[in-house]
């Protein structure tokens, strides 16, 4: 068990989401950086799929009430074992009784924290990810206790995993050809491949916007198919990214659509940060 003393900004569990369920508007859901989240799966030995804790921004104060062994990954945001400063992207043996915190952001959005067996929330549609509407509840809160599986320490191990971190300071976010880019003017197509784009302060699970507008007179479509990745053109000309917690349908212009490399990247941002898009083919 793991006990909540502080829950940090926005700490949820998440898998690799709800994938059988889009046909009946259930959103996919799942981890935001799915690079990060299996790197910390797979540092302790997890299958991929285990649920971890996404952590935003500002982390939790936990209390563990059994040993285990965990991996931070994703964003550094300073993680603390008993008031000592431990390192992300290594493997960590947790004591009954010991309290993880963490401390100032250094470099991206979000972390992910891993446990042997991973994090034992409720089932829901075939998932343990939080979700406002599908499960009880959408994030961890103060006094909340985790079920987790007690684990003794791990052995030493000569093996290595190299992960990256350059990611999270990246700015381009590669994207192909969404189903309605064909009707943008070529004014249009050059402002959005030559200038950059601001993060805006509207960004969460679901989407995020982008400061600056491009003007638009294409008419709306007939509501169709979107997923995490999709960026829509509002009649306003503001651009929406949309992210894991999507709606599964929408009725704006689809004129792009993030890789899934690029979902990871722009996952680790935060408002005021600036991208740049950059056109790839299916190829690449």
């Amino acid at each position: 068990m793991i006990k909540v003393l502080h829950p940090g900004f926005y700490s949820t569990i998440q898998d690799l989401g709800r994938k059988d369920f889009q046909h009946l508007g259930v959103p996919l859901s799942g981890v935001m950086d799915v690079y990060a989240a299996k790197m910390s799966n797979t540092l302790i030995g997890n299958d991929e799929n285990c649920a971890v804790m996404e952590i935003t921004m500002i982390g939790p104060k936990l209390e563990f009430c059994c040993d285990s062994v965990v991996a931070i990954t994703g964003a550094n945001l300073s993680p603390r074992l008993n008031n000592s400063d431990i390192s992300n992207n290594s493997i960590i043996n947790v004591g009954k009784g010991d309290v993880l915190s963490f401390g100032k952001p250094i470099n991206g959005f979000r972390a992910y924290l891993a446990v042997s067996e991973g994090f034992q929330t409720k089932i829901v549609l075939k998932s343990r990810s939080m979700y406002q509407g599908i499960t009880k509840v959408s994030s961890i809160k103060k006094g909340d206790e985790l079920k987790i599986q007690p684990k003794n320490h791990k052995s030493k191990t000569y093996a290595v995993i190299k992960l990256r971190s350059d990611y999270l300071n990246e700015n381009v976010i590669s994207v192909y050809k969404g189903a309605e880019f064909e009707r943008l003017t070529n004014a249009q197509m050059d402002k959005l491949f030559n200038q950059e784009f601001t993060i805006s302060k509207e960004n969460n699970r679901m989407a995020y916007q982008l400061n600056e507008l491009i003007s638009n007179e294409l008419n709306s479509i007939i509501t169709s198919l979107v997923l995490p990745g999709t960026i829509q053109l509002t009649p306003s000309g503001k651009l929406i990214v949309l992210m894991r917690n999507c709606q599964t349908t929408g009725g704006y212009p689809r004129i792009l659509q993030l890789s899934e490399y690029a979902i990871n990247v722009l996952a680790q941002k935060k408002a005021g940060d600036k991208i740049k898009f950059k056109l790839i083919d299916y190829k690449s």
